[in-house]
């Protein structure tokens, strides 16, 4: 029976009421552990770094560069080394610490005589138009690149750095992002060397960068005309 009587005579729901508020407690824990070990689980993935000769982080993508609105892909950024971060616009207080520690990171390098380009990559494509994120990223520095794109092209790019990420509150407009907080090191030839994450001050990032360059050679800042 769905219901019950109480000692007055009262009809209630109490028994089916308590299952109903122990199922939800027991999905809310479940979701949460979940979510948790599959943040742990990427971030294991990502230490792990190359397997068998082949990396297994980073790989092709196709987005839009919202400084020109035109077509952005990872080819572009061989040549040179890039810092790439996923993030969104309306995050209120990690991205921008994120983004001004790698806007100095990229400074303390240049001050080395070497070059690394930042890269903003959006994870919350559905608010972060192209209009947004290009004038999001000029607030942190004049070289960094913005992209987005479409869903699931800001999804795919997302997978192939193995980011996690989930939207977290129920408002189809105002909500948060949960996501993992790293940066990730390319090299010339856009292959991923290593990673950066939340616990690097901005000098130790940019020693460690350094130091990357000149295991692998390259990253000469472009001379002065």
């Amino acid at each position: 029976m769905a219901s019950s009587a109480s000692p007055d005579g009262t009809v209630g729901r109490g028994p089916v009421g308590w299952a109903s508020a122990s199922l939800v407690a027991i999905t809310g824990v479940g979701l949460l552990y979940y979510y948790e070990r599959e943040r742990a689980r990427r971030l294991d993935v990502i230490k792990a770094g190359p397997s068998a000769g082949k990396a297994a982080i980073g790989g092709p993508f196709t987005l839009t560069n919202s400084e020109t609105g035109k077509t952005f892909t990872a080819n572009e950024l061989k040549g040179g080394y890039s810092l790439i971060y996923f993030g969104f616009t309306m995050c209120p207080d990690i991205c921008p610490d994120e983004m001004e520690k790698m806007a100095e990171c990229v400074e303390l390098v240049g001050k080395a005589g070497k070059a690394v380009t930042p890269v903003f990559i959006t994870i919350d494509p559905e608010r972060d138009t192209v209009k947004r994120v290009k004038e999001y990223v000029k607030e942190f520095h004049p070289k960094m690149i913005g992209l987005t794109g479409s869903v699931e092209a800001c999804k795919d790019a997302a997978r192939q750095y193995r980011v996690y990420y989930h939207k977290t509150g129920e408002n189809s407009t105002d909500y948060l992002v949960d996501h993992s907080i790293i940066m990730y090191l390319l090299d010339p030839q856009g292959d991923f060397v290593t990673f950066y994450g939340k616990n690097y001050e901005a000098p130790d990032m940019a020693a460690a960068i350094l130091e990357q360059m000149k295991r692998l050679g390259g990253g000469d800042a472009p001379k002065k005309s």
